[in-house]
């Protein structure tokens, strides 16, 4: 059994974290580090409740922290654990800068230590259908790819630590990572980046939307979209190809669920009802043919199922160090090219 320490309890640590580290076997959620409050208490009375990373760090028993606090704090938390001898994920991003995050994999190389960051949609149902669709050579050769995350929320939250100037803010650092995620499991590193993040709300001081080109081979591009003002969002994924193509119209369901507190009991947390699959269309004759592809049956468990497997020596992580410094030189890049206004070489 691996003693689990989570720290923060905000959404990260209330949703997306505590609940998935309590359903995979073989992981214990020992304790979590709340600076205040009785939240994480009232929901988990079994687990032990401390105000601080030393009060968890002074716990021999714990072997794996999850960093689930405000991304500025990513790197000061992360290091310390790792000094202590901890193995250590870190939810997205990994850090605020890539100077951090190559500090960061230093570290845990030297201590020989486990170091991964929580790529979690990677896990959502919808995406691995994708993969497994790209990876059959069902569409042919694919010419573009798009994964979009809007959302609607044109009132600023005052005093959220996202929407402020600090390091980290934004939904570039947001969002971003889940989408390069998907991008580059997809079709691995590209030749250039192209970016435009920016702010559209009003009085905002962090950006709040952005749209960057990923420039491959042949042609080949990726595409990646968020904003906070869409009222009517579009597609989730689209993927054209030379012989077809894949639209996804809704989100994986999973957010939403553990948002909610809903964890489904017998079945794949990413399950979705048919009417919910996405639709490949290839031709047929003269027509086309339609058919809606099910989402895979995995979920968020599968990521910290492979952490336990890989702190247990039978498997490597699936988000390697170098792989987390991708998605940063990714994220600065396309800071670069924004503020420069043109396209940035890899």
């Amino acid at each position: 059994m691996i003693e689990v320490g989570l720290v923060g309890f905000g959404l990260a640590g209330r949703a997306f974290h505590a609940p998935v580290i309590r359903a995979v076997p073989g992981l214990h959620l020992a304790v979590i580090v709340q600076r205040s409050g009785t939240e994480a208490a009232e929901k988990y009375p079994d687990v032990c409740i401390v105000r601080s990373m030393d009060e968890l760090l002074a716990m021999p028993e714990i072997r794996l922290v999850v960093i689930a606090t405000p991304n500025k704090t990513h790197y000061p938390f992360a290091r310390q654990c790792l000094e202590a001898g901890r193995d250590v994920i870190v939810d997205k991003p990994f850090t605020t800068t890539l100077e951090e995050a190559l500090s960061l994999v230093e570290i845990a190389k030297k201590l020989n230590r486990l170091l991964t960051v929580y790529q979690n949609r990677r896990y959502d149902g919808d995406f691995q259908a994708i993969r497994q669709v790209v990876e059959a050579g069902t569409l042919g050769r694919i010419v573009r790819f798009e994964t979009t995350y809007d959302r609607y929320r044109p009132q600023l939250k005052t005093g959220a630590w996202r929407e402020s100037s600090q390091p980290g803010s934004g939904i570039l650092f947001d969002i971003a990572p889940h989408l390069i995620d998907h991008a580059l499991v997809l079709f691995g590193l590209p030749e250039a980046v192209t970016a435009d993040v920016r702010i559209e709300r009003e009085n905002a001081a962090a950006d709040d939307a952005f749209d960057i080109t990923l420039h491959y081979v042949n042609s080949m591009r990726a595409v990646l979209r968020s904003s906070i003002l869409a009222a009517a969002p579009g597609p989730r994924f689209v993927l054209l190809g030379t012989q077809g193509s894949f639209v996804k119209q809704t989100f994986d369901p999973q957010e939403m669920n553990l948002r909610r507190g809903y964890i489904p009991s017998d079945s794949a947390w990413g399950a979705e009802p048919e009417e919910n699959w996405g639709v490949l269309t290839v031709p047929a004759g003269d027509s086309f043919e339609q058919r809606r592809i099910p989402s895979a049956p995995c979920d968020y468990r599968d990521y910290y199922a492979n952490v336990r497997d890989a702190i247990l020596g039978c498997v490597a992580p699936a988000v390697t160090p170098e792989y987390a410094l991708d998605v940063m030189r990714m994220l600065e890049l396309a800071r670069e090219s924004s503020r420069k206004r043109c396209t940035i070489p890899w």
